[in-house]
């Protein structure tokens, strides 16, 4: 059979959901810009001890605007290029490559009805988001 990417994507859109899962992906160069910056200019108005003033206030403002950018994980894996869903899509179908199913609502049943397969599709889902995205999974609301 072939692997319909739309049926498994349906079904980690469900499962993600099911689960509450948000991402924030890492935006560690904005904040480390903004504190490089702060430090330059603190440097100009205060020397030395400027530098070391205004990376640590630009630190925590760098920080500060990066925290809390979480956006629900069925939105991100449907916003994802084509290439990466067929990579996630490859990951999970090494899974469920023995179940047949007819569409995406009956490979949704199919997978929430048995807790263990649930649960490996789950982890690489999570997998693939950590180590592939580069981002943090937050869950609940």
């Amino acid at each position: 059979m072939p692997v319909r990417i739309n049926d498994v994507m349906a079904l980690l859109c469900h499962i993600s959901d099911q689960q509450k899962m948000k991402v924030a992906i890492k935006h560690s160069g904005k904040g480390a810009l903004i504190a490089g910056a702060s430090a330059f200019l603190g440097g100009l108005m205060g020397g030395p001890p400027g530098i070391a003033i205004g990376g640590a206030v630009g630190g925590l403002f760098g920080a500060w605007m990066t925290s809390g950018q979480f956006k629900p994980l069925p939105q991100i894996i449907m916003e994802m290029p084509v290439v990466q869903q067929q990579k996630l899509c490859d990951d999970v179908y090494s899974i469920i490559r023995s179940i047949d199913w007819a569409d995406a609502t009956q490979l949704i049943l199919l997978v929430t009805g048995n807790a263990a397969l649930q649960q490996k599709v789950a982890a690489a889902l999570i997998n693939y988001v950590s180590q592939e995205l580069k981002a943090e999974i937050q869950y609940g609301d």
